[in-house]
């Protein structure tokens, strides 16, 4: 620690890491001190500078003795003071909170922009174009965003709030921050810095900003991540989007935590400081950034998809519907050549529409062979896609096969395969895939493939149907676990498609080995073809649905499932399928 003097206050400056690293400089927010980086510090000085103070009127700094010591003049000398204390031409600036706030603000003012490298922005707006965004935005995102900003206005009554604060604040912010409280954060000076900081809001808020575009100045030139907190209470994405408008070089990432990010988790929020300031220092980005770069033109350019029973069929048709929208793919197979079929089709999609020039970005492919229900090799294969490939941000769960016949025919192999590949399959890629999202901190999307005998049961089906109505629970009680941590989880259940899946089947009992062909026909007659199966598992991750019910059939039976159960099960008993050739009634599979 030192002090650096800024006019009428001194500032309490705190430093680690190699002086001769590139130096990331954190901001600190309202009502915290320099305390609440600690985590996030300690996870970056092993690769920069870190320096941190705490602002004027807050923890072991002076505070100004009137309120106009809080305005945007005087903070801006502060921060030029410890750019100076510093000595270094460039730093990266990290702001939470008002922190972030008297980033925005700064990035653009001469004598500060040409020494800032990059600006990351944390759970702050800039002021004059939030003002903007409350004149001109839309009428529904405007009173969101202003019924999470009731405080302000409160804030500038006399008197009330210091009495309020004194009563209630340790107790708001010890239920607030999203991690239990430790030394340093909340502070011992809690209350004392939330009565000093009130001069940040009654000195720079509710003075007139905002009326033009022009009152914002001039776009930054300055790179900026803007990384939004997708629970923090006080900031709406609509407000955040529209910074879009007004920061050309802007990356905008997301991470499924409340307002005080740093404190839970500081991981996440370290490496996305990290990778943006190596990247402006001349590093290749990461892939999260390549994705979450400017001109971002849909909701899968750059995503990661990993597809298992990529080769054919339902698993096909959804690489290739992601690819076509950008996406990176890895297509898995138990059939390497299959898999590799796909991948290289996706490949000569891509050399197609460059070379006609086509504007649509074209993700790549690549192809790997697993089997599902193995344990390990599903392990092994995890950790190859992360390694190699980076971590998933979507993962379909599609691989499977079918066993038809008579309960009483179906021997223990064949109910242990089928639920291998089609239940286990499914739990594998979901707990090694949804460990990986989780741990990155970023969310992510796990679709898992079902079938209409997931809720409508059949006497042909019974280890087919067993394995996709557990499939089925298996997913909802999935989205309730993960959606705290943004991942999403959606069931797919389609009718009959026009797929493979009866000619590959596995038959017993009286059936005999005639049954394929005209189930195969039956199948290839309904004319519902995999690639609308695909643009539904597109939607529902685009929309994170729970479960989605596909085609005419798939939609009666999943409504009837529900009003009736008693029906569902009586038509069970109806459907037959004989080697003869009766005509078939098998549910689709991959």
């Amino acid at each position: 620690m030192r002090w650096v003097e800024s006019g009428d206050v001194r500032l309490a400056l705190f430093e680690q890491g190699d002086p001769a690293a590139p130096t990331v400089l954190l901001v600190h927010g309202y009502p915290d001190t320099h305390r609440v980086w600690d985590e996030v510090a300690a996870l970056l000085e092993d690769r920069f500078h870190v320096v941190r103070y705490d602002v004027r009127g807050a923890g072991l700094s002076g505070a100004p003795r009137a309120t106009e010591g809080y305005g945007y003049d005087h903070l801006a000398a502060d921060l030029t003071a410890v750019l100076d204390a510093v000595g270094k031409p460039g730093v990266h600036l990290v702001g939470h909170d008002w922190g972030s706030i008297q980033g925005w603000n700064l990035i653009g003012r001469p004598g500060i922009e040409e020494r800032i490298l990059s600006f990351t922005s944390v759970g702050g707006p800039h002021l004059d174009r939030a003002a903007h965004f409350v004149r001109h935005g839309g009428t529904r995102e405007v009173a969101g965003q202003l019924m999470r900003s009731w405080y302000i206005g409160a804030f500038q009554v006399p008197v009330v709030p210091e009495l309020v604060l004194r009563a209630v604040l340790p107790r708001v912010m010890n239920r607030s921050v999203g991690a239990p409280a430790r030394p340093g954060h909340p502070a011992g000076t809690l209350v004392e810095d939330a009565l000093n900081g009130l001069g940040l809001y009654r000195a720079n808020m509710l003075n007139g900003r905002g009326a033009s575009p022009a009152v914002s100045g001039p776009a930054p030139r300055t790179p900026v991540q803007l990384v939004e907190a997708t629970e923090d209470p006080f900031v709406s994405p609509a407000l955040l989007a529209s910074a879009h408008r007004w920061t050309p070089r802007l990356w905008h990432r997301r991470v499924p935590a409340g307002h005080w990010v740093q404190r839970s988790h500081p991981r996440v929020l370290a490496r996305m400081i990290a990778e943006f300031a190596e990247h402006v220092e001349g590093a290749p980005p990461s892939r999260e950034l390549r994705r979450d770069r400017p001109g971002e033109r849909g909701p899968y350019d750059g995503r990661l998809v990993v597809v298992t029973g990529a080769g054919s069929g339902i698993g096909r048709a959804t690489a290739r519907a992601f690819a076509a929208h950008g996406a990176e793919v890895v297509c898995a197979d138990i059939d390497l050549d299959a898999a590799r079929r796909t991948a290289e089709g996706i490949a000569r999609t891509a050399a197609r529409r460059a070379a006609e020039g086509d504007a649509r970005s074209e993700g790549a492919a690549h192809a790997h062979r697993v089997d599902v229900a193995d344990a390990a090799g599903m392990e092994e294969f995890a950790r190859l896609v992360r390694d190699r490939y980076g971590v998933p941000d979507i993962v379909v769960n599609n691989a499977g096969i079918a066993v038809a016949g008579p309960f009483l025919d179906h021997t223990v192999d064949d109910w242990r395969r089928t639920l291998d590949v089609n239940l286990w399959g499914v739990v594998h890629g979901c707990r090694l895939f949804a460990a990986q999202m989780a741990e990155r901190g970023q969310g992510g999307h796990i679709v898992n493939v079902a079938s209409l005998a997931a809720f409508l049961p059949s006497r042909l089906l019974p280890a087919y149907s067993v394995s996709k109505a557990a499939v089925k629970m298996l997913g909802d009680c999935l989205r309730a676990e993960l959606a705290g941590q943004g991942i999403g989880v959606s069931t797919i259940c389609p009718g009959f498609v026009s797929t493979a899946i009866a000619r590959n089947a596995t038959y017993v009992g009286d059936l005999g080995e005639g049954a394929g062909e005209p189930a195969d026909r039956a199948l290839a007659a309904r004319g519902y073809p995999p690639e609308r199966v695909a643009a539904h598992i597109l939607r529902a991750v685009h929309r994170d649905l729970p479960v989605v019910a596909v085609n005419a059939e798939g939609r009666i039976g999943y409504a009837l499932s529900r009003v009736s159960p008693a029906l569902t099960r009586r038509l069970a008993g109806l459907v037959r399928l004989t080697g003869g050739g009766e005509n078939s009634r098998l549910p689709k599979k991959r």
